[in-house]
Protein backbone atom coordinates (compact mmCIF):
# COMPACT_ATOMS: atom_id res chain seq x y z
CA UNK A 1 0.00 0.00 0.00
CA UNK A 2 1.12 3.71 -1.25
CA UNK A 3 0.91 5.92 2.15
CA UNK A 4 1.12 8.70 -0.19
CA UNK A 5 -1.79 7.85 -1.56
CA UNK A 6 -3.36 6.31 1.70
CA UNK A 7 -2.82 9.79 3.23
CA UNK A 8 -4.85 11.18 0.16
CA UNK A 9 -7.94 8.99 1.19
CA UNK A 10 -7.49 10.05 4.51
CA UNK A 11 -8.82 13.25 3.34
CA UNK A 12 -12.24 11.88 2.31
CA UNK A 13 -12.62 9.36 5.25
CA UNK A 14 -11.09 10.43 8.47
CA UNK A 15 -10.45 13.92 7.92
CA UNK A 16 -14.03 15.05 6.13
CA UNK A 17 -16.09 12.29 6.59
CA UNK A 18 -17.16 12.52 3.11
CA UNK A 19 -16.97 8.67 2.28
CA UNK A 20 -17.57 5.87 4.58
CA UNK A 21 -14.33 4.24 3.17
CA UNK A 22 -12.68 4.35 -0.33
CA UNK A 23 -10.04 1.83 -2.49
CA UNK A 24 -7.61 3.78 -5.16
CA UNK A 25 -5.16 2.18 -7.76
CA UNK A 26 -3.38 4.32 -10.36
CA UNK A 27 -0.72 3.06 -12.62
CA UNK A 28 0.30 1.79 -16.34
CA UNK A 29 1.06 -1.84 -17.88
CA UNK A 30 3.72 -2.39 -15.66
CA UNK A 31 3.26 -0.30 -12.44
CA UNK A 32 0.69 -0.45 -9.53
CA UNK A 33 0.27 1.89 -6.64
CA UNK A 34 -2.19 1.31 -4.58
CA UNK A 35 -4.13 2.24 -1.36
CA UNK A 36 -7.27 2.21 1.14
CA UNK A 37 -9.14 3.82 4.00
CA UNK A 38 -12.29 2.87 5.71
CA UNK A 39 -13.33 0.24 8.21
CA UNK A 40 -15.23 -1.08 5.14
CA UNK A 41 -12.92 -0.75 2.33
CA UNK A 42 -10.49 -4.48 0.98
CA UNK A 43 -9.95 -6.19 -1.61
CA UNK A 44 -12.83 -7.90 -1.65
CA UNK A 45 -15.53 -5.13 -1.74
CA UNK A 46 -17.48 -4.98 -4.03
CA UNK A 47 -18.84 -1.12 -5.11
CA UNK A 48 -21.82 -0.01 -6.65
CA UNK A 49 -19.97 1.37 -10.07
CA UNK A 50 -22.87 3.97 -11.08
CA UNK A 51 -22.13 5.65 -14.05
CA UNK A 52 -19.06 4.03 -14.53
CA UNK A 53 -21.62 1.30 -16.18
CA UNK A 54 -21.54 3.36 -19.09
CA UNK A 55 -17.41 3.67 -19.96
CA UNK A 56 -18.17 -0.80 -20.53
CA UNK A 57 -22.06 0.51 -22.43
CA UNK A 58 -19.58 2.87 -24.87
CA UNK A 59 -16.86 -0.01 -25.44
CA UNK A 60 -19.35 -2.70 -26.43
CA UNK A 61 -20.78 -0.23 -28.98
CA UNK A 62 -17.35 0.35 -30.59
CA UNK A 63 -16.50 -3.08 -30.62
CA UNK A 64 -20.03 -4.05 -32.37
CA UNK A 65 -19.15 -1.46 -34.69
CA UNK A 66 -15.49 -2.95 -34.94
CA UNK A 67 -17.23 -6.27 -35.78
CA UNK A 68 -19.78 -4.95 -38.49
CA UNK A 69 -22.69 -5.57 -36.38
CA UNK A 70 -23.49 -1.97 -35.41
CA UNK A 71 -24.20 1.26 -37.99
CA UNK A 72 -24.07 4.12 -36.07
CA UNK A 73 -25.65 5.84 -39.26
CA UNK A 74 -28.53 3.85 -38.80
CA UNK A 75 -31.70 5.19 -36.62
CA UNK A 76 -32.58 3.42 -33.07
CA UNK A 77 -35.97 2.62 -33.90
CA UNK A 78 -34.49 0.10 -37.19
CA UNK A 79 -32.80 -2.00 -34.00
CA UNK A 80 -36.10 -1.94 -31.49
CA UNK A 81 -39.09 -0.56 -33.15
CA UNK A 82 -40.79 0.14 -29.49
CA UNK A 83 -38.35 3.56 -29.98
CA UNK A 84 -41.08 5.01 -32.17
CA UNK A 85 -40.46 8.25 -31.40
CA UNK A 86 -36.44 7.99 -31.93
CA UNK A 87 -37.24 7.52 -36.69
CA UNK A 88 -34.84 10.25 -37.16
CA UNK A 89 -32.29 9.76 -33.94
CA UNK A 90 -29.20 7.88 -34.98
CA UNK A 91 -27.35 5.57 -33.17
CA UNK A 92 -23.95 7.73 -33.54
CA UNK A 93 -26.75 10.78 -31.90
CA UNK A 94 -27.40 8.56 -28.96
CA UNK A 95 -23.42 7.15 -28.24
CA UNK A 96 -21.78 11.17 -28.63
CA UNK A 97 -25.12 12.86 -26.36
CA UNK A 98 -25.63 14.38 -29.65
CA UNK A 99 -29.41 15.36 -29.01
CA UNK A 100 -31.63 16.03 -25.74
CA UNK A 101 -33.87 12.60 -25.22
CA UNK A 102 -36.84 13.02 -22.78
CA UNK A 103 -38.98 10.83 -21.71
CA UNK A 104 -42.26 12.26 -21.11
CA UNK A 105 -42.66 11.79 -17.23
CA UNK A 106 -39.71 10.11 -14.70
CA UNK A 107 -39.08 6.49 -15.38
CA UNK A 108 -38.35 6.05 -11.57
CA UNK A 109 -41.49 8.13 -10.75
CA UNK A 110 -43.18 4.79 -12.29
CA UNK A 111 -45.30 2.19 -10.34
CA UNK A 112 -43.11 -0.65 -11.88
CA UNK A 113 -41.13 -2.02 -13.88
CA UNK A 114 -43.29 -2.57 -16.73
CA UNK A 115 -44.33 1.61 -16.08
CA UNK A 116 -40.44 3.06 -16.54
CA UNK A 117 -40.90 0.69 -19.45
CA UNK A 118 -43.31 2.46 -21.53
CA UNK A 119 -42.17 5.92 -20.29
CA UNK A 120 -38.18 4.82 -21.67
CA UNK A 121 -39.90 3.28 -25.37
CA UNK A 122 -41.89 6.66 -25.58
CA UNK A 123 -38.26 8.69 -25.47
CA UNK A 124 -37.99 11.81 -27.89
CA UNK A 125 -35.35 14.09 -29.05
CA UNK A 126 -36.04 18.23 -27.49
CA UNK A 127 -33.39 19.14 -29.88
CA UNK A 128 -29.51 19.94 -29.08
CA UNK A 129 -28.38 20.71 -25.55
CA UNK A 130 -26.60 23.97 -25.62
CA UNK A 131 -24.64 23.27 -21.92
CA UNK A 132 -25.02 20.31 -21.07
CA UNK A 133 -24.98 17.30 -22.91
CA UNK A 134 -24.50 14.42 -20.41
CA UNK A 135 -27.68 12.32 -19.96
CA UNK A 136 -28.57 8.76 -18.74
CA UNK A 137 -31.25 8.14 -20.75
CA UNK A 138 -29.18 7.82 -24.07
CA UNK A 139 -27.25 5.23 -22.53
CA UNK A 140 -30.82 3.72 -21.43
CA UNK A 141 -31.80 3.41 -24.93
CA UNK A 142 -28.28 2.05 -26.29
CA UNK A 143 -28.90 -1.30 -23.98
CA UNK A 144 -31.81 -2.12 -26.25
CA UNK A 145 -29.83 -1.08 -29.68
CA UNK A 146 -26.65 -3.47 -28.38
CA UNK A 147 -28.95 -5.86 -27.23
CA UNK A 148 -30.88 -5.88 -30.98
CA UNK A 149 -27.20 -5.64 -32.73
CA UNK A 150 -25.73 -8.81 -30.27
CA UNK A 151 -28.52 -10.81 -30.11
CA UNK A 152 -27.63 -11.16 -26.81
CA UNK A 153 -28.73 -9.35 -23.52
CA UNK A 154 -26.48 -5.97 -22.36
CA UNK A 155 -24.42 -7.90 -19.79
CA UNK A 156 -23.61 -11.33 -21.50
CA UNK A 157 -22.39 -9.14 -24.45
CA UNK A 158 -20.39 -7.13 -21.98
CA UNK A 159 -19.20 -10.62 -20.43
CA UNK A 160 -18.28 -11.51 -23.78
CA UNK A 161 -16.50 -8.56 -25.05
CA UNK A 162 -14.74 -6.58 -21.82
CA UNK A 163 -15.30 -9.04 -18.79
CA UNK A 164 -13.70 -12.46 -20.01
CA UNK A 165 -10.85 -10.88 -22.20
CA UNK A 166 -9.88 -8.58 -19.36
CA UNK A 167 -10.07 -11.61 -17.07
CA UNK A 168 -12.43 -10.13 -14.83
CA UNK A 169 -14.37 -12.45 -12.10
CA UNK A 170 -15.30 -10.21 -9.66
CA UNK A 171 -18.16 -7.82 -12.05
CA UNK A 172 -21.60 -8.46 -11.98
CA UNK A 173 -25.19 -7.16 -12.83
CA UNK A 174 -26.29 -9.63 -10.42
CA UNK A 175 -23.96 -9.92 -7.48
CA UNK A 176 -23.91 -13.26 -6.03
CA UNK A 177 -25.83 -14.58 -3.42
CA UNK A 178 -22.86 -15.70 -1.61
CA UNK A 179 -20.83 -12.22 -2.00
CA UNK A 180 -23.52 -10.25 -1.40
CA UNK A 181 -22.21 -9.16 2.46
CA UNK A 182 -18.97 -8.17 0.63
CA UNK A 183 -21.04 -4.96 -1.18
CA UNK A 184 -20.68 -1.82 0.29
CA UNK A 185 -24.26 -0.08 1.65
CA UNK A 186 -25.40 3.00 0.19
CA UNK A 187 -28.47 3.33 2.50
CA UNK A 188 -29.82 6.02 4.27
CA UNK A 189 -28.69 9.06 1.51
CA UNK A 190 -30.27 12.24 2.38
CA UNK A 191 -31.67 14.94 0.03
CA UNK A 192 -32.28 18.39 0.24
CA UNK A 193 -33.86 20.04 -2.80
CA UNK A 194 -35.08 23.39 -2.32
CA UNK A 195 -37.62 23.18 0.58
CA UNK A 196 -38.05 19.49 0.77
CA UNK A 197 -35.95 17.27 2.39
CA UNK A 198 -35.88 13.28 2.63
CA UNK A 199 -34.13 10.31 3.14
CA UNK A 200 -33.71 7.32 0.47
CA UNK A 201 -34.02 4.38 2.81
CA UNK A 202 -34.53 0.62 2.21
CA UNK A 203 -31.57 0.52 -0.07
CA UNK A 204 -30.77 -3.39 -0.23
CA UNK A 205 -26.80 -4.76 -1.03
CA UNK A 206 -26.46 -5.95 -4.54
CA UNK A 207 -28.84 -3.34 -5.79
CA UNK A 208 -28.29 -0.43 -7.74
CA UNK A 209 -28.35 3.33 -6.13
CA UNK A 210 -29.35 4.60 -8.96
CA UNK A 211 -33.43 5.06 -8.59
CA UNK A 212 -34.00 4.02 -12.56
CA UNK A 213 -32.02 1.30 -12.63
CA UNK A 214 -32.68 0.19 -9.34
CA UNK A 215 -36.47 0.39 -10.93
CA UNK A 216 -35.69 -1.23 -14.01
CA UNK A 217 -32.69 -3.92 -13.22
CA UNK A 218 -33.26 -4.07 -9.29
CA UNK A 219 -31.58 -7.78 -8.36
CA UNK A 220 -32.24 -9.53 -11.62
CA UNK A 221 -29.46 -9.47 -13.11
CA UNK A 222 -30.95 -7.32 -16.83
CA UNK A 223 -28.27 -4.55 -16.88
CA UNK A 224 -29.28 -1.04 -17.41
CA UNK A 225 -27.12 0.69 -20.03
CA UNK A 226 -26.01 3.77 -17.97
CA UNK A 227 -25.43 2.17 -14.55
CA UNK A 228 -26.23 -1.30 -12.90
CA UNK A 229 -22.76 -2.90 -12.56
CA UNK A 230 -20.94 -3.82 -9.15
CA UNK A 231 -16.88 -4.32 -9.11
CA UNK A 232 -14.25 -4.14 -6.95
CA UNK A 233 -10.71 -2.52 -7.06
CA UNK A 234 -8.92 -5.19 -8.33
CA UNK A 235 -11.11 -6.12 -11.32
CA UNK A 236 -11.04 -2.38 -12.27
CA UNK A 237 -7.65 -2.51 -12.62
CA UNK A 238 -8.01 -5.24 -14.97
CA UNK A 239 -10.37 -3.61 -16.89
CA UNK A 240 -8.15 -0.08 -17.42
CA UNK A 241 -5.16 -2.31 -17.87
CA UNK A 242 -6.67 -4.56 -20.59
CA UNK A 243 -8.22 -1.49 -22.23
CA UNK A 244 -4.79 0.15 -22.30
CA UNK A 245 -3.09 -3.33 -23.88
CA UNK A 246 -5.71 -2.85 -26.75
CA UNK A 247 -7.33 -6.38 -25.68
CA UNK A 248 -10.93 -4.96 -25.34
CA UNK A 249 -11.11 -2.46 -28.79
CA UNK A 250 -8.34 -1.35 -31.24
CA UNK A 251 -6.28 2.20 -31.17
CA UNK A 252 -8.62 3.32 -34.02
CA UNK A 253 -11.87 2.84 -31.89
CA UNK A 254 -10.10 4.14 -28.62
CA UNK A 255 -9.40 7.40 -30.00
CA UNK A 256 -12.92 7.89 -31.50
CA UNK A 257 -13.97 7.35 -28.32
CA UNK A 258 -12.51 9.97 -27.25
CA UNK A 259 -13.25 12.59 -30.12
CA UNK A 260 -14.83 15.73 -28.56
CA UNK A 261 -18.59 15.60 -30.09
CA UNK A 262 -20.36 18.55 -27.24
CA UNK A 263 -17.48 20.90 -25.83
CA UNK A 264 -17.24 23.89 -27.55
CA UNK A 265 -16.72 27.71 -26.10
CA UNK A 266 -20.33 29.55 -25.63
CA UNK A 267 -21.04 33.13 -26.31
CA UNK A 268 -20.42 34.00 -22.45
CA UNK A 269 -16.56 32.76 -22.39
CA UNK A 270 -17.95 29.56 -20.98
CA UNK A 271 -17.48 26.04 -22.21
CA UNK A 272 -19.91 23.60 -22.54
CA UNK A 273 -19.35 19.88 -21.16
CA UNK A 274 -16.53 17.90 -23.52
CA UNK A 275 -18.04 14.22 -23.95
CA UNK A 276 -17.18 11.54 -26.24
CA UNK A 277 -18.74 8.25 -26.54
CA UNK A 278 -20.94 7.75 -23.35
CA UNK A 279 -17.60 8.83 -21.70
CA UNK A 280 -16.23 12.88 -20.60
CA UNK A 281 -12.97 14.30 -21.76
CA UNK A 282 -10.58 16.50 -20.58
CA UNK A 283 -12.01 20.30 -20.19
CA UNK A 284 -10.38 23.55 -20.83
CA UNK A 285 -11.04 24.39 -17.68
CA UNK A 286 -9.78 22.26 -15.05
CA UNK A 287 -12.54 22.74 -12.29
CA UNK A 288 -15.10 21.25 -14.66
CA UNK A 289 -13.10 18.87 -15.84
CA UNK A 290 -13.67 14.70 -14.34
CA UNK A 291 -10.06 13.42 -16.76
CA UNK A 292 -7.10 14.73 -14.50
CA UNK A 293 -5.10 17.72 -15.27
CA UNK A 294 -2.14 14.73 -15.57
CA UNK A 295 -4.01 13.14 -18.71
CA UNK A 296 -4.07 14.65 -22.09
CA UNK A 297 -6.35 14.96 -25.21
CA UNK A 298 -6.70 11.20 -25.82
CA UNK A 299 -7.66 10.24 -22.59
CA UNK A 300 -11.11 9.79 -21.32
CA UNK A 301 -13.25 8.71 -18.17
CA UNK A 302 -16.18 8.83 -16.21
CA UNK A 303 -16.87 9.47 -12.66
CA UNK A 304 -20.04 7.52 -10.67
CA UNK A 305 -22.30 9.07 -8.37
CA UNK A 306 -21.67 6.62 -5.75
CA UNK A 307 -18.03 8.17 -5.53
CA UNK A 308 -16.41 6.24 -8.03
CA UNK A 309 -13.87 7.79 -11.03
CA UNK A 310 -12.41 6.05 -13.76
CA UNK A 311 -10.02 7.46 -16.40
CA UNK A 312 -7.42 6.74 -18.33
CA UNK A 313 -4.89 8.00 -21.20
CA UNK A 314 -4.08 5.47 -24.58
CA UNK A 315 -1.08 8.02 -25.56
CA UNK A 316 0.29 7.76 -21.95
CA UNK A 317 -0.59 4.30 -20.87
CA UNK A 318 -1.85 5.65 -17.97
CA UNK A 319 -5.06 4.80 -15.37
CA UNK A 320 -6.36 5.87 -12.29
CA UNK A 321 -9.16 4.28 -10.17
CA UNK A 322 -11.05 5.01 -7.45
CA UNK A 323 -14.31 3.17 -6.15
CA UNK A 324 -15.69 4.72 -3.37
CA UNK A 325 -18.84 5.43 -0.92
CA UNK A 326 -20.05 8.82 -0.02
CA UNK A 327 -24.11 8.08 -0.11
CA UNK A 328 -24.41 5.60 3.10
CA UNK A 329 -25.55 8.13 5.85
CA UNK A 330 -24.59 11.00 3.76
CA UNK A 331 -26.01 14.46 2.60
CA UNK A 332 -25.57 13.66 -1.26
CA UNK A 333 -27.21 16.72 -2.64
CA UNK A 334 -28.28 20.24 -1.86
CA UNK A 335 -30.09 22.37 -4.28
CA UNK A 336 -30.19 25.29 -2.44
CA UNK A 337 -33.85 27.45 -2.05
CA UNK A 338 -33.56 30.88 -4.30
CA UNK A 339 -31.09 33.45 -2.44
CA UNK A 340 -29.59 30.63 -0.74
CA UNK A 341 -26.42 29.37 -0.53
CA UNK A 342 -24.81 26.38 1.28
CA UNK A 343 -23.44 28.28 4.30
CA UNK A 344 -27.31 28.82 4.65
CA UNK A 345 -27.18 24.74 5.51
CA UNK A 346 -24.62 25.16 7.37
CA UNK A 347 -22.20 23.86 5.26
CA UNK A 348 -18.35 25.26 3.70
CA UNK A 349 -18.68 27.19 0.26
CA UNK A 350 -17.22 23.75 -0.88
CA UNK A 351 -19.73 21.61 0.01
CA UNK A 352 -17.44 19.91 3.17
CA UNK A 353 -19.47 19.65 6.57
CA UNK A 354 -22.42 18.55 8.48
CA UNK A 355 -25.99 19.58 8.76
CA UNK A 356 -28.64 18.55 11.11
CA UNK A 357 -31.99 16.69 10.22
CA UNK A 358 -34.97 17.30 11.58
CA UNK A 359 -34.57 14.37 13.89
CA UNK A 360 -31.58 16.13 15.56
CA UNK A 361 -28.90 13.98 13.39
CA UNK A 362 -25.70 15.37 12.64
CA UNK A 363 -25.24 14.62 8.76
CA UNK A 364 -21.77 14.51 6.79
CA UNK A 365 -21.54 16.05 3.62
CA UNK A 366 -20.31 14.75 0.31
CA UNK A 367 -21.85 17.40 -1.33
CA UNK A 368 -19.75 18.93 -4.94
CA UNK A 369 -16.85 15.96 -3.35
CA UNK A 370 -16.10 15.96 -7.10
CA UNK A 371 -14.58 19.01 -6.91
CA UNK A 372 -12.25 18.23 -4.02
CA UNK A 373 -10.62 15.62 -6.22
CA UNK A 374 -8.14 17.57 -8.07
CA UNK A 375 -6.51 19.22 -5.08
CA UNK A 376 -6.57 15.84 -2.56
CA UNK A 377 -6.49 12.91 -5.12
CA UNK A 378 -5.19 13.43 -8.50
CA UNK A 379 -2.07 15.75 -6.49
CA UNK A 380 -1.14 12.86 -4.95
CA UNK A 381 -1.72 10.47 -7.91
CA UNK A 382 0.46 12.85 -10.00
CA UNK A 383 3.26 12.60 -6.97
CA UNK A 384 3.36 9.56 -7.00
CA UNK A 385 3.22 8.16 -10.44
CA UNK A 386 5.72 11.35 -11.54
CA UNK A 387 3.11 12.86 -13.91
CA UNK A 388 3.63 16.50 -15.17
CA UNK A 389 0.34 18.40 -16.23
CA UNK A 390 -0.45 17.90 -19.56
CA UNK A 391 -1.70 21.13 -21.40
CA UNK A 392 -4.46 20.38 -23.84
CA UNK A 393 -4.85 24.49 -25.28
Amino acid sequence: MNERLRNALAFFTRETGIMSGASLACGSGDRLETARDGAAAGERTIYDLASVTKLFTGLTIMSLKEDGLLDFRRPVSFYDPRFIHLNDVTVDDLTAFQLTIRTPERIDAGADREAGLQRLFAAAAEGRPEKRAYSDIPAMILKYVIEAAAGMPLYDCIKAKILDPAGMTETWARVPEDRKEDCESYDREYRIEKSRRYVRTGLKKGVPHDPKAALLQGDSGDLSGHAGLFSTIGDMVRFCRAILAGNIVGEAALREMAVNRTGRRLADGTYSQFLGCQCYLRHPDQYYSEIPAYMGSRAFGIGGFTGNHVSMDPERGIFTVLLGNRVRGRLTVVIPEEGKTLADYGLEEDGRGRVRWEDGTEVLSSVNYVHQKDEHLHRAVAEVLGLEEVSIR
